[in-house]
């Protein structure tokens, strides 16, 4: 099933990056998950439920486990929430829900467009150049880069879990985008454009890079996490929902 594949991959992949950023942190206990990303992301710094069903008893072992890491954290269901998980959420303080739909798409589905309408250069961006990526992407989404902290920092740039990628015009970074591959899927992720060049197509432009170096390389099937504001573009690309993730924090 495509839904339990991509899960399995993203997964995969953030305990790589939990394990590689600087600050990063990572544990299991059954069915669960604990992660913290050196970001102050609550969605980032999670405890998980890799099932969907998940079990409240390791799940809450977990939570226990992050929220002891002192950042801005959160819980994390496949899913939507049954009574028991909303009834652990709001014991550890957690009373915002947020629902974040998960697309996907094989590989052999995705709607490319003509190469040549493409804006601008996208160029692989390496782990000395994190600052700069960091600075793009705290800028694309509107954020201080104090919010990203060491996410992306020390070898994660040049790891083979991670491809990350700036979108340049003018000999300007405008926009980023990471691709996050694993066992023949890949994610994609942190795909963002600055304010004064949105509009432009380069969004799009961005994530056909990422999907077009993972296919080459082997992936069959893509997947991400979707904003409001992205998904009519990645639905116009062939992407199809999967499953919902239910995201529990504090505010």
């Amino acid at each position: 099933m495509i839904a339990d594949r991509t899960a399995a991959a993203w997964f995969a992949s953030l305990e790589a990056l939990c394990r590689t950023a600087p600050g990063g942190w990572y544990a299991e206990c059954g069915t669960s998950r604990a992660a913290t990303t050196g970001s102050r992301i609550p969605a980032l710094n999670s405890a998980y439920g890799v099932t969907l069903d998940p079990d409240p008893a390791s799940l809450d072992e977990m939570a226990l486990a992050v929220r002891a890491r002192d950042v801005p954290w959160s819980i994390s269901v496949r899913g939507p929430a049954t009574y028991p998980i909303v009834g652990l959420a709001l014991r550890h303080g957690l009373r915002e829900c947020e629902e974040s739909p998960v697309l996907g798409c094989p590989a052999g589905d995705v709607v490319f467009r003509d190469p040549a309408a493409a804006p601008g250069a996208i160029r692989r961006v390496r782990a000395a150049e994190w600052h700069v990526y960091t600075d793009v992407l705290a800028q694309a989404f509107e954020a201080s880069a104090e919010v990203f902290g060491t996410m992306m920092a020390g070898e994660v740039l040049d790891h083979p879990a991670f491809a990350g990628y700036l979108a340049v015009e003018s000999g300007r970074p405008v926009g980023t985008g990471l691709g996050m591959p694993a066992d023949g899927v890949i994610g994609v992720f942190n795909v963002g454009v600055i304010p004064s060049h949105r509009g432009r197509g380069i969004g799009r432009a961005i994530t056909e890079r990422i999907l077009a170096d993972a296919f080459a390389a082997g992936a069959d099937t893509a997947y991400l996490h979707s904003s409001a504001m992205g998904r009519p573009l990645y639905e116009s690309m062939g992407f199809r929902h999967l499953e919902t993730r239910t995201v529990f924090t504090a505010r």
